[in-house]
């Protein structure tokens, strides 16, 4: 590899250097690519790319016919954003951020359920109100938990849970057993049959086109109403106006919301005012220093890659995730 290799980070335009870069002073010239005439010129000049701004879709408009990008590495879990033809059909490896978000996700989905079964957004409406209202809550001890993508989040999720007495189902692209978290895990083609058993519908699947779309009407008409849905992984995974309608009419009792089809969720959008409806801006992962762990870990596959050694977390492009 060269003495002086060139990185382009790619990053929205109201975020400058990712933290932690400073170490790589002396290694690697480093190039800021935040709009269109920066990112075009990056691209012409870059052996890697770093992309922090995992919704970009400038890299599709800015692409070169002629490029010697040897590497490209994305700062977040989903590569969705990534997967453009001249990526995803070239022998160009991908990396990703897995194992970053994991547990601090799964730390999320833990609270969204407890929020649900134990009725804090009630007891803070309450609370302002200054109103003392009794009510029982449940336990969630003995709950079903359908966990849809049983990768590195969806493992932690079903760990966690799990500890907390919730019983988990896991589902992934192919059926396998003996899983050493799971026992067995479920095959896509059994979403349908699944949706019923379930108390918490949890998605921590990556964004491809098998994905994109799973719950629609027909997936929440299939689950019981008494059932929660929480998304964590990608928005394009849910039919926004599905859920809105699911939710209006009763066909699910509540939805835990991380991600959406559209991001940040419009201001008309019905669920900012729903009662039944817990909404986050997209933050499940972000926990204090996640900045820093991301470029820590960056700079560890840099120094693999100067090395000539494999890569860590490398994504499986027809896939859209990285192998375990």
């Amino acid at each position: 590899m060269q003495d002086q290799p060139q990185i382009a980070i790619v990053t929205a335009q109201d975020e400058g250097w990712p933290p932690g870069l400073e170490s790589l002073s002396g290694s690697a010239e480093l190039l800021l690519a935040n709009d269109r005439a920066s990112l075009t010129d990056a691209l012409a000049r870059a052996d890697i790319l770093m992309v922090t701004d995992f919704r970009t879709d400038l890299l599709a408009d800015c692409w070169p016919a002629e490029h010697r990008i040897q590497w490209i590495h994305a700062t977040s879990a989903g590569v969705d954003a990534l997967m453009i033809p001249p990526i995803r059909d070239s022998d160009i490896p991908v990396t990703n951020a897995r194992g970053i978000f994991d547990r601090p996700i799964a730390e999320f989905v833990l609270g969204l359920i407890l929020c649900f079964a134990k009725d804090f957004p009630g007891s803070l409406h309450y609370q302002a109100q200054r109103e003392w209202v009794h009510r029982e809550t449940e336990r969630i001890a003995g709950k079903r938990v359908l966990i849809v993508g049983a990768g590195s989040i969806g493992r932690q999720i079903g760990r966690l849970l799990g500890a907390a007495g919730l019983e988990i189902t896991a589902l992934s692209r192919s059926a396998r057993d003996n899983d050493p978290d799971f026992g067995r895990v479920h095959a896509a083609g059994d979403l349908a049959e699944l949706l019923p058993t379930a108390d918490y519908v949890v998605v921590a699947a990556p964004l491809t086109p098998d994905t994109e779309g799973l719950f629609d009407a027909a997936a929440f008409a299939r689950m019981q109403p008494s059932a929660r849905f929480i998304n964590i992984g990608r928005g394009p995974i849910v039919r926004t106006g599905d859920l809105v309608q699911a939710l209006q009419e009763g066909r699910i009792a509540g939805a835990g919301l991380d991600v959406f089809e559209q991001e940040p969720l419009p201001a008309n959008n019905p669920l900012w005012t729903m009662p039944n409806a817990i909404l986050s801006a997209h933050m499940a992962g972000d926990v204090v220093g996640w900045k820093d762990a991301l470029s820590e870990q960056f700079i560890a596959n840099f120094r693999r890659w100067k090395a000539g050694e494999t890569l860590q977390n490398l994504v499986d492009k027809e896939r859209g995730y990285a192998a375990r």
